[in-house]
């Protein structure tokens, strides 16, 4: 048997050499075209039960830095690229990918040609995936199609944290309390946020609004996360209680739950929108931003009130990037703002669900 092979749903199989931990790895197979950033993606939350493709061809290169993790774990079930770096060169660096990846048992594979695996799920969309190191390609494949599918987990209930906790990097004296719901949160959310004095307290998936207004807080944020979010009906329904309580931030997974609470329907995307360089236009203005993005779901706007609006677009297939309300500090985005490394372009979402927390603190009793 080869060192590792990857098999796909559709029968399909690449053998390549085995970078990390032994045994086998299933998950849906997506991939993502940014140039950078493997730590980060592969500790966001947002990954949780995918075997993670990147496309660019050389992965490992500057090294490890623990400083830049996104959750406390590898979130991606396993790890798939043309050539994995013998060693980093970087002066943040604290170790290599390889022996990173066998640490935190992630089993990964390279040596296989990626921009095939790339276009292979751009023609049939996204599907089930293992990559194995102990295993034939038949042996792998009748295990891998008894597998139920990606969309029937609730992914959310996996990564959500168990119980509610103060971010640790909270400012000395912040100038708001902002109470998050976290359904798979990066912590760069956090970071951004405490750098416009933000104290932020984290609250598991399943809280109601009640909870998370109880500590009267200055705004709401809803985060990103995994996953089918038809199957999140109580998240909605939660969503739907804070329209109007407090201002609404929801990013990527938040802005879908949003949006259903709003009446919109979901729909799952061919293959998702995952890189570092999708561009976005804001209607109002005209104005095009590059983002970072990683769903596999879009909103479909149909079933909207006429309070809300959308009010941006992905320009390469014209899907729904964002949300507005006309009458309540309600604010959505597809795209992650905070991206770590980046872009940097769509920061400013932050300092507007800000001056939405200073508006409404100000409002009327």
């Amino acid at each position: 048997m080869p060192d590792a092979l990857l098999v796909l749903a559709n029968g399909t199989s690449y053998a390549g050499r085995s970078v990390g931990a032994e045994g086998h790895a299933d998950g849906e197979v997506v991939f993502n075209t940014s140039m950078t950033g493997y730590q980060e993606m592969l500790t966001d939350p947002s990954y949780a039960g995918q075997l993670l493709v990147l496309t660019y061809p050389l992965i490992g290169n500057y090294g490890i830095d623990p400083a830049v993790e996104e959750s406390e774990a590898i979130q991606t079930r396993g790890l798939i690229v043309r050539e994995a770096a013998s060693f980093g060169s970087h002066i943040r660096s604290q170790g290599d990918l390889a022996p990173f990846l066998r640490r935190r048992g992630v089993v990964a594979i390279d040596e296989v040609d990626t921009r095939a695996i790339t276009r292979s799920i751009r023609r049939h969309g996204v599907m089930l995936g293992t990559i194995t190191t102990n295993e034939t390609a038949a042996q792998a494949l009748l295990r891998l199609r008894a597998l139920p599918p990606y969309d029937d987990t609730d992914w959310v209930e996996t990564v959500t944290t168990p119980r509610a906790y103060a971010w640790a990097g909270n400012p000395a004296e912040p100038r708001f309390q902002v109470a998050l719901l976290d359904g798979g949160v990066k912590r760069n959310i956090m970071r951004t946020l405490a750098a416009r004095g933000a104290a932020i307290t984290v609250y598991p998936a399943d809280s109601s609004a009640a909870t998370l207004l109880q500590s009267r807080p200055d705004g709401v944020v809803l985060s990103p996360g995994p996953g089918d979010p038809r199957l999140l009906d109580t998240m909605v329904t939660e969503a739907s209680a804070l329209i109007g309580k407090a201002p609404l931030l929801g990013i990527c997974l938040g802005h879908q739950v949003i949006a259903r609470a709003l009446g919109a329907g979901t729909f799952k995307l061919p293959f998702g929108h995952r890189g570092g360089n999708h561009p976005v236009k804001y209607l109002p203005t005209g104005r095009v931003t590059v983002t970072a993005q990683n769903h596999g779901y879009a909103v479909d706007p149909d079933g909207l009130p006429a309070v809300a609006t959308v009010n941006r677009i992905n320009l390469n297939d014209n899907t729904v990037e964002g949300l507005s309300h006309a009458t309540e500090p309600v604010v959505t985005i597809q795209y992650h703002s905070e991206a770590s490394p980046g872009p940097l372009d769509n920061t400013g979402i932050f300092d507007e669900f800000v001056e939405a927390m200073v508006t409404f603190g100000g409002r009327s009793p």
